[in-house]
């Protein structure tokens, strides 16, 4: 369950505690909030619609994706003046008169979608893809784009994973679908900023996967994301001592040139440095980048983020070096060129590479100044 507060009074009900709406399942921590939410709160005129759209975790999945897509279409109202949809061709949605939005890497007057008609050619090639046994092979099209082959980000991704929640939230806990659909929920709310959210789907996904014996792999997953969330929300000692374990774990399991260890090496780094263990940040980063560049390439934007990450590592570091404040700022350089070739402007990670270039050029200006005054 995604929804995991009294409806009447708003306090925590984990995943398994309170009482819940014979006909409907919302949710309270007992029956005198829920006497109090039927005759005070509105239940009694949303019950029966409730019911009809599913039950309350449906319901709410339905009205947060349709809040989702309109903040997304808001936020790229002035960059999709003018444009039509690539998928149906309408600049406005004939059903739920939505506007367009754009979030990925494709340039020119390619990627403008509505978010609905994104959800819905997911919806309907994954089913294809379920009809012909090809397994998952088509579910990253409810997170990547057709054209530009890149992920969404931002609201549009967090608009994405509501649409998929809503589409999959009726199938049973042991349905992987389901556990897919919940873990891009996740990943699109913390690509929106909404971290506390984010956590709390974490923590239900985790919490799921357990109860139903997932395999350690896909255990190991769920964890290196519910660890990000905690990361994102300053909780950064556990979140290292979590990153640590997936990582000790993925290498083990998948080997040093697999993509889910070069990640979760990424993760631990990126909590090692904000702990300023800067040396062990610097191994580590040393170790994996050149893996990285040969498996996945010199512009894979995961190879990007290890190499920002180890340059983090090098100008963060009070007692760094002339020379290794000239090589962050060299390396923050040069991945920012690649990545503005190969992704968007308005891509999450370019915002990151100014920042961070900004700052390391700022630490070996004043290295610099230092050391003059000091000769």
């Amino acid at each position: 369950m995604i929804l995991t507060n009294c409806a009447a009074c708003a306090a925590p009900l984990g995943f398994a505690l309170g009482k819940k709406c014979s006909r409907c399942s919302t949710r309270y921590c007992g029956p005198a909030c829920q006497t109090q939410h039927w005759k005070e709160g509105g239940h009694d005129k949303l019950c029966k619609r409730i019911k009809r759209a599913g039950g309350a975790e449906q319901y709410h999945a339905g009205n947060k994706y349709a809040e989702a897509v309109a903040v997304a279409a808001d936020a790229c109202t002035e960059d999709t003046k003018g444009q039509t949809c690539y998928i149906c061709t309408q600049a406005v949605h004939w059903k739920p008169k939505e506007g367009l939005v754009r979030g990925c890497s494709c340039r020119g007057t390619a990627g403008f979608a509505h978010v609905s008609c994104l959800a819905e050619q997911a919806k309907i090639l994954f089913e294809e893809a379920e009809y012909n046994n090809l397994g998952f092979a088509r579910w990253e099209r409810w997170h990547t784009c057709g054209l530009c082959k890149q992920q969404y980000h931002g609201r549009v991704l967090c608009a994405l994973g509501w649409a998929s929640w809503e589409t999959y939230v009726g199938r049973p806990e042991t349905d992987q679908i389901r556990g897919m659909a919940m873990n891009m929920l996740g990943l699109g709310l913390t690509a929106a900023i909404h971290h506390a959210d984010a956590l709390s789907v974490r923590e239900a996904q985790f919490s799921t996967m357990r109860r139903v014996g997932a395999s350690e792999q896909t255990l190991l997953a769920a964890q290196g994301n519910l660890a990000t969330t905690l990361a994102m929300l300053g909780r950064a000692e556990p979140a290292l001592d979590m990153r640590r374990d997936v990582y000790s774990a993925t290498l083990r399991l998948t080997g040093e040139e697999h993509i889910r260890t070069l990640s979760a090496a990424g993760n631990y780094a990126i909590s090692l440095v904000c702990l300023e263990r800067f040396k062990e940040a610097k191994s580590l980063m040393r170790k994996t980048m050149p893996v990285a560049q040969r498996v996945l390439g010199e512009s894979d934007e995961l190879t990007l983020k290890l190499r920002l990450n180890y340059a983090a590592a090098l100008y963060r570091d009070d007692s760094a070096k002339l020379d290794d404040l000239r090589e962050a700022e060299n390396t923050i350089a040069d991945s920012a060129r690649t990545a503005r070739r190969v992704l968007s402007g308005a891509h999450p990670i370019l915002g990151g590479m100014d920042i961070a270039l900004r700052e390391s050029r700022a630490a070996l200006s004043a290295r610099q100044a230092s050391s003059r005054q000091s000769t």
